[in-house]
């Protein structure tokens, strides 16, 4: 490659299901700019190697909303990646009273076939028939229950296809290896109406050097 040459990233992309990808984007005597691509459940250990600065920086990422955390080992669901797919298109019922966007959620890249209801519940009122209070306003709803049962109560209601999943320690050992950022949230993330942008919002609001990391381009070579 010559310089200067503007390139995307994501063009040059290696996917393997066994392990990380890596691909190279650029190399002379002082500078290595490498890829690395990740499949779900995929990660990486940050290490160094004698004598070299490594720099890393996120080309484009997710924000993964931790539904349960234990022991056995720990679910969530994926908060900005919407799918082109009405949610009539499985539960015609809930259509009218999703918080847009409108569609089905891809939770994760487990249980694809199977739906999962989080909904907001404001107040300290007592759950209704059909309702499972998480943390604060965060709950879960049974989608076999009729909406016009519990919608009354609710706030905000998003249904997702599948959710990410991880066995015991596992998290934990991603999070040692800096594959995460771990951050609160807060009532309204789940149901952003701009959730391409989510991951920004939260990150902008951080405090330290993390809020930087909002500014960065989905392209570097827009930089």
């Amino acid at each position: 490659m010559e310089h200067p040459s503007v390139l995307r990233p994501a063009d040059h992309a290696e996917w393997r299901p066994d392990k990380m990808g890596k691909s190279s984007l650029f190399e002379s005597p002082r500078l290595l700019v490498g890829l690395n691509a990740f499949e779900p459940g995929q990660f990486h250990a940050l290490h160094a190697h004698q004598g070299m600065d490594k720099v890393y920086q996120v080309v484009e990422g997710e924000g993964i909303l931790l539904l349960d955390h234990g022991d056995h080992g720990a679910m969530g669901v994926t908060l900005n990646r919407p799918l082109e797919v009405r949610v009539d298109a499985v539960l015609p019922t809930w259509q009218p009273h999703v918080t847009d966007p409108a569609v089905l959620f891809q939770g994760g890249p487990v249980g694809l076939d199977s739906a999962l209801g989080l909904v907001a519940l404001p107040g300290d009122r007592p759950e209704p028939d059909g309702i499972r209070r998480l943390d604060g306003s965060l709950a879960l709803v049974d989608l076999d229950t009729e909406p016009e049962t519990v919608v009354p109560y609710l706030s905000g209601v998003r249904v997702f296809a599948g959710y990410a999943g991880w066995e015991s320690d596992q998290l934990e050992r991603e999070i040692r290896d800096g594959s995460w950022y771990v951050v609160p949230s807060e009532p309204r993330d789940p149901f952003s109406p701009d959730p391409s942008q989510l991951w920004r919002q939260v990150l902008r609001r951080q405090p330290g050097d993390l809020s930087y990391v909002a500014s960065f381009p989905e392209d570097p070579a827009l930089n």
